[in-house]
């Protein structure tokens, strides 16, 4: 990966985006998008949507989604004594809360705080043992007061950990908001890469989508307005290359292994012996996952619009999910991205839509 793109990465996993707040990282997406793009436009909900005209009038619609949302907080009730209460924003660990430092996003700029914890030397050792619920966690500014924190935020804003894009040892990253800013990169570096290559034998519609993380919602809308015959889910799966992870449970997937492939209910089963094709053709590894149900992606919320939508997902490998260490392969995202630009060009009109 170049470094125009590990800075692009950078910067959309460093950019606050909880679900319902997404348009400072969907205005980098705009900024990115338009160059490359024949029409970028922002829909109702928020979702950033580009399109690439086809080769040939009546050509078939493909739709790549990946949701630009992370997870976070949001603040609920400030306290006598200027200490803030939150609610999650997605799915919390509670687990991993206390103790982490925090930006509180106000109207006049991000804001630090941390995640008090009582010290373990006054915890009675039942207690040690016990996660404090969310509900009990709160966030400390260093403000004397109430009225010294209602100065600084205001109920309802959103807040996320306060960590970044950091290399690790050879092509592996961490930080907060892989899941799934990640995603949104992956289909606006395809976009760019179907530009270089030429006109597509399809239209595409490349959308960073809104508030998957609290029910696929961007998904859902974008998908009825564009009224594709073809979506791709460009998301994170569990990677179980690591200690406690249970194969016999999720597979086998490897950071570093290449894309994943879905394979299942939620799935066409020409789209994906379609990307399956591709990765050998392309010799791009690839790692297949059984999926026996909606996926819980914005590929479940595509298949199922209007009268239906012919449906894959395509995920990259991630450690930690949910946490602000996830750690993921810079090379599975280039490997996605060329897999992706690969089936756009050999997609056609005689793709076989309704299945034998």
């Amino acid at each position: 990966m170049n470094d125009r793109a590990v800075n692009f990465l950078k910067e959309l996993v460093e950019t606050p985006s909880p679900s319902g707040f997404e348009q400072p990282v969907q205005r980098v997406m705009r900024r990115e998008l338009e160059p490359v793009a024949d029409e970028v436009r922002t829909d109702v909900m928020g979702n950033v949507i580009a399109r690439i005209g086809a080769a040939s009038d009546g050509a078939l619609r493909v739709m790549l989604a990946g949701h630009c949302d992370e997870i976070g907080f949001m603040v609920r009730y400030i306290d006598d004594k200027g200490f803030i209460y939150f609610a999650p924003i997605g799915g919390v660990d509670a687990h991993l809360v206390p103790g982490q430092r925090v930006h509180v996003h106000t109207a006049a700029g991000p804001v630090l705080g941390v995640v008090g914890k009582k010290p373990i030397h006054l915890m009675e050792a039942k207690d040690r043992e016990t996660v404090v619920k969310l509900t009990s966690q709160f966030i400390d500014l260093g403000c004397v007061d109430a009225e010294a924190a209602r100065n600084l935020v205001a109920v309802g804003d959103p807040v996320t950990f306060a960590v970044g894009f950091e290399p690790l040892q050879g092509a592996l990253a961490a930080s907060r908001g892989f899941d799934d800013k990640m995603g949104a990169f992956i289909v606006a570096e395809v976009l760019r890469a179907v530009r270089r290559r030429g006109v597509p034998p399809v239209e595409v519609f490349g959308v960073s989508t809104v508030q998957e993380e609290v029910g696929l919602r961007g998904a859902t809308t974008s998908t009825f307005g564009i009224d594709p015959h073809i979506g791709i889910a460009v998301d994170v799966g569990f990677a179980s290359d690591v200690p406690g992870v249970e194969m016999k449970e999720i597979g086998e997937f490897k950071v570093g292994g290449g894309p994943i492939i879905s394979r299942g209910a939620n799935i066409h089963p020409a789209l994906f012996e379609l990307l399956v094709r591709t990765a050998r053709e392309e010799d791009i590894p690839c790692q297949i996952m059984g999926a026996p149900r909606g996926t819980g992606t914005d590929a479940n919320a595509m298949q199922l619009s209007r009268a239906g939508v012919a449906a894959a997902l395509v995920q990259v490998p991630l450690r930690y999910m949910h946490s602000p260490v996830e750690v993921l392969s810079l090379d599975d995202i280039d490997a996605t991205i060329r897999l992706l630009t690969g089936v756009l060009f050999r997609l056609d009109n005689r793709f076989p839509i309704i299945p034998d």
